[in-house]
């Protein structure tokens, strides 16, 4: 199997690739280039396609949009899916060992992020093509020429390559983070803010109030001043129509906090340090252990289905299609008033997917008990009471990890499941995702300004 991640990789040349800065940038320098990667993907969300006649009115949830950074009708419209899809595949097929690979292995690792830029781009030339034949854009897509869909089809592939591109070079180095999470950021901080402040009538997935302003503070004020308040409403009426209330704001503030305490609550394991004596210490482990890689993975799955079958509408049937999509949306609490059986049967698929992909990735990721354990003898650490033996330390460290992979697993789930239901701004799913990836800056800009402080801890640990 491992001619096809070389067959892959080959493709993957094919998309220019950034190399790595000979010289490690100041911390000034890789935030400057965030924020011009953060300018450059708002850029291609704001240039409408040329030659299409329905840019923003694709039939996509908010959730789909915002997990896969996609932005209707421009030129960020397959956003970060093709790469994060193909990435989700490869890193299954390499953890199931499907897939032979040893990913500790640099030239491996290469051959991998390679090969993962290799199928994103398959990818984007079936979705980019989907979208096209489809005939979403158009009214009659029967009557437009071949050569204007492929333009568009052209305009969909090179704003796919751009943001691949946008994406390695910030994670080679020259920014922070990586590009996918700085994507999912903006699009979840767009959408916050466009549901406080947006001005104008927006249409959504429900059913649309005559002339009823979207954002929440203009309406306040347009409705206060017109006489025609209603308290109950703003409060939780407009979540009828997918129009932000007061409640969902207030949901987003609380959860915004519940998600902060979370990501930095640890569970200590207590361990010594033989190198020095027995000395006791305590390894900290995350109480959130699979961070909000449960969620991401289940939301690009349960987002590329919905993609697949909505580019697949015309030929499936849009009734057969419209019956199966309430059952993969993310409910709200009129739907599960009024489509209750969708939405419990959303819930639980979502909780289970959760619970597997944290399972999964764990594996994965080298965060697993034995995987654990061979990194605390590598470190010259014992647990007290217990013989240096990998097994020993691996049924020990399974006591902690497998338990905490499964609450954190289903807490994240259901985070993002009361954000939804409630209309938190952004959506549950966004919040979750933004809050992890804010946390995940923090450290960084922590690690980076403490090096810029001691340069001679640099030297110590090689950078």
């Amino acid at each position: 199997m491992s001619t096809i991640i070389k067959a892959l990789a080959k493709i993957g040349l094919v998309i220019p690739s950034t190399p790595k800065p000979t010289k490690r940038p100041s911390l000034g320098k890789r935030l400057l280039y965030t924020g011009l990667a953060a300018i450059a993907f708002m850029l291609l969300g704001s240039t409408p396609l040329y030659g299409i006649e329905r840019a923003g009115t694709l039939p996509f949830s908010p959730v789909v949009s915002i997990v896969l950074a996609m932005a209707a009708g421009t030129l960020a419209q397959l956003g970060i899916g093709p790469i994060v899809t193909s990435s989700l595949i490869l890193q299954i097929l390499v953890g199931a060992k499907i897939i032979n690979l040893d990913l500790s292995d640099p030239e491996a690792r290469r051959d991998f992020t390679a090969a993962s830029k290799g199928l994103g781009l398959i990818l984007a030339i079936v979705e980019a093509a989907g979208f096209v034949f489809s005939g979403l854009y158009w009214n009659y897509p029967a009557g437009i020429s071949i050569w204007v869909k492929l333009i568009v089809f052209a305009q969909l592939l090179w704003g796919s390559i751009l943001i691949v591109m946008l994406d390695e070079a910030v994670q080679k180095g020259w920014g922070l983070g990586s590009g996918v999470s700085l994507f999912i950021l903006i699009g979840v901080a767009q959408r916050f803010f466009s549901e406080l402040f947006t001005p104008s009538v927006i249409q959504t997935s429900g059913l649309q109030a005559e002339g009823e302003i979207y954002g929440l503070i203009p309406y306040m004020v347009t409705s206060i001043r017109d006489g025609r308040f209603d308290a109950y409403h703003v409060l939780i009426g407009r979540l009828a129509i997918g129009y932000p209330t007061i409640v969902g704001f207030i949901t987003s503030i609380v959860l915004i906090a519940i998600l902060t305490y979370l990501n930095a609550a640890h569970i200590n394991v207590p361990i010594a340090m033989s190198k020095y004596g027995g000395i006791k210490s305590r390894v900290p482990l995350q109480l959130l252990y699979v961070t909000n890689i449960p969620v991401l993975l289940t939301g690009i799955l349960i987002s590329d289905i919905i993609l697949v079958l909505t580019l697949l509408r015309n030929y499936l049937g849009i009734e057969l299609i419209e019956g199966i999509r309430p059952y993969l949306s993310a409910p709200s609490l009129y739907s599960f008033m009024y489509t209750t059986i969708p939405s419990i049967v959303y819930t639980i698929i979502f909780l289970a997917m959760c619970i597997l992909f944290g399972l999964l990735w764990i594996e994965i990721a080298g965060l697993n008990p034995e995987a654990q354990a061979d990194n605390l003898i590598k470190a010259g650490l014992d647990v007290p009471g217990m013989r240096r033996n990998p097994r020993v330390l691996s049924s020990y460290l399974s006591r902690y990890i497998y338990p905490l992979t499964v609450f954190s697993s289903i807490v994240v789930a259901a985070i993002a499941l009361i954000g939804d239901i409630l209309g938190s701004y952004g959506t549950g799913t966004g919040l979750l995702l933004a809050v992890g990836i804010v946390y995940n800056y923090y450290q960084i800009l922590a690690y980076e300004r403490t090096l810029e402080m001691y340069p001679l801890l640099r030297r110590v640990i090689g950078e």
